[in-house]
């Protein structure tokens, strides 16, 4: 992995507390390029509703970042380049997926290359070892299926190989492939509010997805835009102790995340990159951080960006970069139709992420990685009393590793904390260990694992935040190449330091996809979840069946 994708741990600087949904609208691309720099996190792996089959082999390292996170620069060095031509990292090109039993196609005869000639036979069927002057003379020696191989003749470029004929095409706009994408799906979840005494609706989820990638031989541009309104037929309605409410509370959640990348390859050794993101959503049902008496949950908003450089000395790269993140939240509407102000969780972020890596082997990538950055709320003191402007940062050390295609991914250990201004909160710590792996077990099945530590915001009284880490195993098996299942589990902890809180998550998902054209899918998803806190009566479970459409070109 090219340097200037500058991983930053996965959620080490989350800007609020948020319990993983498994069933979350969050999307990742399900249009997924090659070359693409989008990153998974685990908690985002987890989500059933993120299939992305078309078989990126480098998609499980890429992925947005969460909110208020030090991103990664996520543009890998030389991704723009196109299939022939410049490449700044002199790589080998990736070979095509093949499934059994399917042509593999024949190299194509070199410059000044005569083709075989084939057997020849006479009347009576027999062979003939030589062809007759009278004969050989009427023949070109060149036929038409060779032009363009001989040296004057124009050139024949050859088609590359599709290796998913279910894949979405993309039509070119100029010098940029563009893909776009939607969703529909309808369902039930027996659970949508996450409570303790359960209330089910039926549930519809709308997810549009766009991605440009610009195909140039230097120099690199992607655009990113999803989005998903994940909706409920009906509202909720009891009280914690199951009294019904004056209003009923609206539990829809819409989510639009997006990112616009850019790398200039000032040499074949300096590149230059820049990334700016967007994300808006709200919290999640089971959050400490829901207020009471809350009519619909707020949105909030992340907004950010990247500058940074890379600098390769032989195999030793080096790479800096500068972020800024700003995290706004609405007023929330509570239940009596009155507005409260939630100022105190809006912020600025500042920082800076250093990494330092080793190509061994082209398969073994060694690195190191340090960051730190510095957080301003708009307001001194929260609703609680706390002054919770901190300081922050990690050091980590991994590997990147490739071995022939089959094992690949990336692991790493370190430490993460975060410093409060106010002396009641005490130092937010934890070991961070972060790994996305991938195993091509056979030609039509695929396994992966994907681990992510998080250090969280929270607005809990006398609570410096929490630490939370998340695995998730995946198992996904084409049946046929029009039909693929995917199983998923996924196994959570969330410690609040500071408080006794501690809470436990487990999932189990299954999706079905058959994909009866390139342009139009069918997809079926079961999702079970639940949640064991030590908070009482915070524990909850749910049920989720969805079945739906993508169209997408």
């Amino acid at each position: 992995m090219p340097c200037l994708a500058l991983t930053a741990a996965a959620g080490v600087v989350h800007a609020q507390t948020v319990t993983p949904d498994l069933f979350s609208p969050t999307r990742q691309s399900q249009i997924v390029n090659p070359d693409s720099p989008l990153r998974r996190t685990a908690a985002e792996a987890a989500d059933p509703l993120n299939d992305n089959r078309l078989r990126d082999p480098d998609r499980d390292s890429r992925a947005p970042q969460p909110p208020g996170q030090v991103p990664s620069y996520g543009l890998p060095a030389a991704s723009g380049a196109s299939t022939s031509g410049y490449d700044s990292l002199n790589r080998k090109r990736q070979k095509p997926k093949y499934y059994p039993a399917q042509a593999k196609p024949k190299p194509a005869p070199g410059p000044g290359t005569l083709p075989p000639v084939p057997p020849q036979r006479n009347a009576a069927g027999a062979l003939r070892l030589s062809i007759p002057p009278s004969e050989s003379a009427n023949k070109s020696p060149i036929p038409p299926a060779m032009a363009g191989t001989i040296p004057g003749q124009p050139a024949r470029r050859r088609l590359r190989i599709d290796d998913d004929p279910f894949g979405a095409v993309g039509d070119y706009a100029g010098s940029f492939l563009v893909k776009s994408a939607v969703e529909v799906s309808a369902g039930y979840d027996t659970n949508p509010g996450r409570l303790n005494t359960p209330q089910g609706s039926p549930a519809y989820l709308i997810a549009p997805e766009f991605l440009a990638v610009s195909d140039w031989e230097r120099h690199a541009l992607v655009a990113d835009l999803r989005g998903s309104f994940l909706g409920y037929t009906s509202n909720l309605t009891p009280n914690a102790d199951g009294t019904p409410l004056s209003a009923p509370i609206d539990v829809d959640r819409p989510n639009v995340i997006g990112h616009v990348d850019g790398r200039i390859d000032v040499t074949r050794d300096t590149r230059i990159g820049a990334q700016a993101r967007l994300l808006v959503s709200t919290d999640y049902p089971t959050s400490p951080n829901v207020q009471a008496g809350l009519a619909r949950y707020p949105l909030y908003a992340d907004v950010g960006g990247t500058l940074g450089i890379d600098q390769s000395f032989n195999r030793l790269q080096v790479s800096a970069g500068a972020t800024v993140d700003r995290v706004a939240y609405q007023w929330s509407k509570l239940t009596d139709g009155t507005m409260d102000s939630n100022d105190d969780r809006n912020f600025n972020q500042y920082g800076g992420v250093g990494r330092i890596s080793y190509e061994l082997t082209p398969a073994v990538k060694p690195f190191v990685e340090v960051e730190g950055d510095s957080r301003v709320h708009d307001l001194r003191l929260d609703r609680s009393g706390y002054a919770r402007d901190s300081s922050g940062g990690y050091a980590k050390a991994g590997t990147s590793f490739e071995f022939t295609r089959i094992l690949f991914g990336e692991v790493s250990i370190g430490y993460a904390a975060r410093n409060y201004v106010d002396p009641r909160l005490s130092q937010l710590n934890g070991l961070l260990t972060t790994a996305s792996l991938t195993w091509n077990a056979t030609p039509l099945t695929t396994a992966r694992f994907y681990s992510d530590t998080q250090l969280g915001e929270t607005t809990l009284p006398g609570t410096s935040g929490v630490l939370s880490r998340t695995y998730t195993f995946e198992v996904d098996h084409d049946f046929r190449r029009w039909l693929t299942g995917i199983g998923r589990f996924t196994y959570g902890t969330l410690d609040y330091q500071g408080d006794n809180r501690t809470d436990l998550i487990y999932g189990l998902s299954a999706d079905l996809l058959y994909k009866m054209t390139r342009n139009f899918w069918l997809k079926g998803t079961v999702v079970r979840s639940w949640l064991d806190s030590s908070s009482p009566g915070s524990n909850s479970s749910s049920t989720v069946v969805m079945l739906g459409v993508r169209v997408q070109n």
